[in-house]
């Protein structure tokens, strides 16, 4: 059975690195087998900002309505963009406020501090680059980024498991360290992790 997988690049930049490994788990997972589907977030045309929280609904933009299918569509999601100012571009941000809604990622139970969870059956895996040395991120930040996608976002709306694939530090690395990241991101697409 093929596995139906979505990949999500959250960086604004169509040339940028993430792009680049995109394209690679893209090619690895798709030599494996997988059907792939891509979402390039900042090529989407949509409002970023929930303007009502939750009190009134916005209406889903036919670029949202699509990213919604298709992430319904995957097994498997994988995100990937880089950590700024310790989480994700504000335009992924604003991705996962106006898709992951209530109604199609979790719902809140009436009269109860619980909730349920609506995408129960797929896992993920955040592919995430940074500037920063992992070591400064995990003492430091106490990887502060990584455990709000996964645990406040993924996992809340019932994905699992979510693994981390962190890439680093990107600024100071050399053309030959980011061939061989590239080639590792290949491989998890061929493994379809």
């Amino acid at each position: 059975m093929k596995t139906n997988i979505a990949i999500i690049n959250g960086h604004p930049d169509i040339r940028s690195y993430n792009t680049a490994l995109a394209e690679a788990y893209k090619k690895g997972a798709i030599d494996s087998g997988a059907n792939v589907r891509s979402i390039h977030v900042g090529s989407l045309k949509f409002e970023p900002s929930l303007k009502f929280g939750y009190h009134k609904r916005m209406q889903l933009e036919e670029d949202l309505i699509s990213a919604q299918e298709t992430i319904r569509w995957a097994d498997h999601l994988v995100f990937v963009y880089p950590i700024w100012w310790g989480t994700v571009p504000a335009i992924l941000k604003g991705f996962i406020d106006r898709v992951f809604l209530p109604g199609f990622a979790f719902q809140s139970r009436p009269n109860s501090i619980l909730w349920d969870k609506l995408l129960v059956g797929k896992s993920a895996r955040l592919i995430v680059t940074m500037d920063s040395p992992s070591w400064y991120n995990r003492l430091v930040y106490r990887q502060a980024g990584h455990r709000v996608m996964k645990r406040a976002t993924l996992q809340y709306c019932g994905i699992n498991p979510v693994k981390i694939t962190e890439l680093s530090p990107i600024r100071s690395s050399s053309e030959l360290t980011r061939a061989q990241w590239l080639a590792e991101v290949e491989k998890l697409g061929m493994k379809r992790s």
